[in-house]
């Protein structure tokens, strides 16, 4: 008997989509961060224990087929973390292949704050270079990173490394604020952190955010606010004059009195820019608005969730899109990595529920697209 998928693709009401291979990440890693620009495929990972390992570097010139040797990112052996999902590496390729990467140092990691508090760490991979420069701590005063920071690149040649920590001389949630260090050379020096948007809405401590530049040159970012301890709502902060002021847009709410430990994903689109978040266990992405910063007609993934947590995107060249995430995942537990397709106007492509097991303690989804359209999740 023919399953009702086979059923409603013969009477056209759902597309058959694109292939998809679930791939591991090389040598054994997790957390895969990947772009990808000019043909070229960049992938940093993480290997080693999770409270004190290691991030590697590698490029596939053959849409992950093979990679490259790999590259070593953080200088001092044992300075990166894994631990939370995500506090590891964030991933930007800039102007002429520069390659960006900043991640939380761990409790080897230097310098530390007087009162012992880890840094907010960037290295970079010049243009013609065979190795990243020793990493550097960006902070001079916001100390206190706890969830992930994340970082973006434009043409101009700018590097924006955000995180978010309290005001000095404070505590808690409501007194955290998003911070961002810029370089106008390519992450060859930076300007001194500041606020990117003083607002008493705070930032869930343990919550990651996600950094991206557009088609246009505007700097988007993603994070999750604390106001009032319960408003945990996912905000999007929005540049379009490079980071010189930001504006603001609640695009999901979600009341709950913990910190979730969630994470954001961009990519970009022929139409604009797509966005994917986590809300009350369930994860949604749709286009960002570029007048207002928002997110207005966001979509679910479709299904009943299961604890769904740290989306990733891609879109190929017909324009579909894959939302991938995991499911089940815990502290100290993996789960299942889970996707869906879906084509221009949101309606679902693949029929089945794709998915693959063994997802790894401690992991993240990273995906692309090849050229022919097909897609990789990577995790």
């Amino acid at each position: 008997m023919r399953s009702a998928a086979c059923i409603l693709l013969a009477c056209g009401l759902l597309q058959a989509g694109p292939r998809v291979e679930a791939m591991r990440t090389p040598n054994g890693g997790i957390q895969p961060q990947t772009v990808l620009k000019d043909g070229t495929l960049h992938l940093v990972y993480y290997a080693g224990e999770s409270d004190k390992g290691d991030l590697f570097y590698v490029r596939s010139t053959d849409y992950g087929k093979s990679f490259s040797p790999a590259l070593r990112v953080n200088s001092t052996p044992g300075s990166a973390i894994a631990v939370g999902n995500i506090r590891g590496a964030h991933l930007a390729v800039g102007r002429n292949g520069s390659v960006h990467v900043a991640w939380n140092g761990s409790s080897l990691a230097l310098p530390k704050s007087p009162a012992g508090q880890p840094p907010m760490q960037y290295a970079r991979l010049a243009p013609g270079t065979t190795a990243f420069e020793p990493e550097r701590n960006l902070i001079h005063d916001a100390y206190g990173v706890d969830g992930g920071g994340s970082l973006a690149t434009d043409e101009s040649g700018s590097v924006f490394v955000f995180w978010h920590a309290p005001k000095p001389g404070t505590k808690g949630e409501e007194n955290r604020r998003v911070w961002m260090a810029k370089s106008a050379d390519d992450g060859a020096t930076f300007e001194k952190e500041r606020i990117a948007f003083d607002s008493p809405i705070g930032a869930c401590g343990c919550c990651g955010l996600k950094a991206s530049v557009d088609s246009t040159g505007a700097i988007h970012v993603m994070f999750r606010a604390a106001d009032q301890v319960v408003n945990r709502d996912i905000w999007m902060l929005t540049s379009k004059d490079h980071g010189n002021t930001f504006t603001a847009a609640d695009i999901s709410a979600w009341k709950i009195g913990a910190c979730v430990m969630s994470s954001e994903a961009f990519t970009d689109t022929q139409d604009g820019q797509l966005a994917a978040w986590e809300s009350e266990k369930q994860v949604f992405f749709g286009k960002v608005d570029p007048k207002t910063g928002g997110v207005p007609a966001p979509m679910a993934a479709p299904g009943t969730p299961n604890n769904r947590k740290y989306p990733a995107l891609a879109v190929n060249r017909n324009g579909a899109t894959l939302l991938a995430w995991t499911e089940g995942t815990a502290w100290k537990r993996g789960g299942t990595v889970a996707w869906r397709i879906f084509d221009k106007s949101g309606s679902v492509m693949s029929p089945e529920n794709g998915s693959a097991p063994d997802f790894p303690v401690w992991g993240l989804v990273a995906a692309f697209a090849r050229p022919n359209g097909d897609f990789v999740v990577l995790y």
